[in-house]
Formats: structure tokens, C-alpha cells, sequence
């Protein structure tokens, strides 16, 4: 039986030596991984630095293109305040005079990312500075206009909402169109009642951007007050997960003192910080107040 033994103990010896060599594979095999993952680790921390790099430098020229200072326009007084985020960007807002020094025209708008927001700010301040805007161009034609602009450039995953409107300071007119999460509302002087803003759920986006959106009017009287708010205003989140929403926005504004716009701006803004404590805005966040001034000439309509 010793041969028997002999020839047990030979095949336990190969299959050891088969086992060790299995293992010894292995082990190459997982230094090669290993380095290739350590190449490919490298290459994507290089990509995450340089898309960092990108999206400050996109929140860099946005944040400078947002104006720090509107015109002087008698009869009302402005306030305004944005907070970038550092996750997702792409808020814009401005005043600007029509050639009709009688009117002036507002726009806010919020995209869903820099790169939409790029496109967007591209056409918002080319119609803005001199063309379609300035003009008088009825509010819903100047999106239309502005939706025909962007709507080769649009990806599916693309979309903004946006807020424009043209004042009438002869009659105290607001004429807009409003399109998609940017909200907002006026606190009447005479009632202390609170009138929301109209808006279109569908915001701006490769699919609806030359689709024809309505125009609302909204009929402005002394001491009003009315606030504007982009859809990171609403978006803000608890450290829990809960949403601040436009319900508690409202409530806000409807309960805060009635002092100037600066406090009343800043009252929006403290319930933005209140509410998400630590936790970083998911999306930049702008507010702007306006209100009509008791020292308004309010004039009548010119006659055609």
C-alpha cells in the first residue's frame, strides 16, 4: 500500500501546486487592476478638477453679469438679492428702460444648469440691451422670439423658467408672461390681501419653445408691493429633506412687517437660510421686491 500512498500524496502535491499557481495568476491579475484603476481614479479626479474649474468659472461670469444696480425709475423702488449655489446654477434678472422712457421692462429667469444658463444669458442680454425688448414688444412675443433664438441649441434634458414683464408707469399696467417655477405675488396697500402671480407649468425647453404662451395683466396701484422669486427660493431644503415650497413662501410674505423693501426682501431671504440651516441650496436663489411709490403721478391713458 505504500505505492498507493505515494501516489495520493503526489496528486495532493500537484493539485497544491495547481492551486498556488491559480492564486499567483490571481494576484497578477489584481496588480494589473489595481493599476488600472489607480490610472483611471487619476484621470477622473483630473475631469472632476476640471469640470469644478468650469462650473466656478460659469458661476464667476454669472454672478458678474447679474446687475448690481438698476436704473432710477421714478414712482418705485427695487430690491434684489442672489445667492449662488454651488451645486446647480443658472439664475439671471433685470431692469431695464425702454426707448418708451414711460416703460420698463423686468425679467427673471432660472435654467437647469450653467450650461443652458450660457445660452440662455447669451440671448436674455443681446434681446435686453438693445432689440426686441427695448422696443415694447409685447411680453409673450419677446419669449416667443426668445424661445425661436435657443430652440436649435436645446437638448432634451434642457429647460428654464422665466419671468418677463413690461410696466406702464402712465397707468400702473403690468402686462407678462411667466413661464415655468419662477413665482411671486403682490401685497395690496389698500386691502393687505395677497394676489399670486399666473403662470404656465411648462417652462421653456426644446419642446415648448415656440409654442405661443399667453399674456397676463396685472393693475399696480400706489404702495403696492410685489415680490419675485426664482424656483431655488422654493427648493430649498431642510436637513431632513423637506422642501420650504411656495405655500410657506407666501405665508411669509403676507406675515411680515410692513417696513421698507429692503427688510421685506431680507425677510424672504432669512426664511430661505432658517429653513435649510447647514445644508447647501440645491439651486441658486434670487428675490426681487418692488413697490410702487405714493409720490406716483398716476396719467391717463394716451388716446390713440
Amino acid at each position: 500500500m505504500p505505492e498507493q500512498a505515494d501516489a495520493e500524496n503526489a496528486k495532493l502535491r500537484a493539485r497544491v501546486q495547481e492551486l498556488e499557481d491559480e492564486v499567483r495568476a490571481r494576484e497578477a491579475d489584481l496588480r494589473v487592476f489595481r493599476e488600472q484603476l489607480l490610472a483611471v481614479n487619476t484621470q477622473l479626479e483630473k475631469l472632476i478638477g476640471q469640470v469644478a474649474e468650469d462650473l466656478k468659472m460659469a458661476a464667476a461670469i454669472q454672478k458678474v453679469l447679474i446687475p448690481t444696480e438698476f436704473p432710477n425709475i421714478p414712482g418705485f423702488e427695487f430690491s434684489s438679492k442672489f445667492v449662488p449655489s454651488p451645486i446647480s446654477g443658472g439664475d439671471y434678472f433685470d431692469i431695464f428702460e425702454h426707448e418708451d422712457r414711460m416703460r420698463f421692462g423686468l425679467v427673471m429667469a432660472a435654467s437647469s444648469g450653467y450650461g443652458m444658463s450660457s445660452l440662455l444669458l447669451s440671448v436674455l442680454l443681446k434681446m435686453t440691451s438693445s432689440l426686441e425688448a427695448k422696443r415694447g414688444t409685447a411680453p409673450e412675443q419677446v419669449l416667443l422670439t426668445l424661445g425661436q433664438e435657443m430652440a436649435p441649441s436645446l437638448s432634451e434634458k434642457d429647460s428654464a423658467s422665466i419671468f418677463y414683464a413690461v410696466v406702464d408707469r402712465r397707468t400702473l399696467e403690468m402686462h407678462y408672461t411667466n413661464v415655468g417655477r419662477v413665482f411671486g405675488g403682490v401685497l395690496r396697500a389698500a386691502t393687505g390681501k395677497f394676489e399670486r402671480l399666473n403662470s404656465e407649468d411648462a417652462a421653456l425647453s426644446a419642446a415648448t419653445a415656440t409654442s405661443p404662451r399667453p399674456r397676463h395683466t396685472l393693475q399696480l396701484e400706489a404702495r403696492d408691493r410685489l415680490f419675485l422669486a426664482t424656483p431655488g427660493v422654493a427648493a430649498t431644503k431642510a436637513a431632513n429633506g423637506e422642501i420650504l415650497g411656495e405655500e410657506r413662501v407666501f405665508k411669509a410674505m403676507l406675515a411680515a412687517p410692513r417696513s421698507g423693501v429692503h427688510d421685506w426682501r431680507n425677510e424672504l431671504l432669512y426664511q430661505v437660510e432658517k429653513h435649510r440651516g447647514e445644508i447647501d441650496l440645491p439651486q441658486d436663489v434670487t428675490v426681487m421686491v418692488i413697490e410702487v411709490k405714493d409720490r406716483l403721478i398716476r396719467l391717463a391713458p394716451r388716446r390713440s
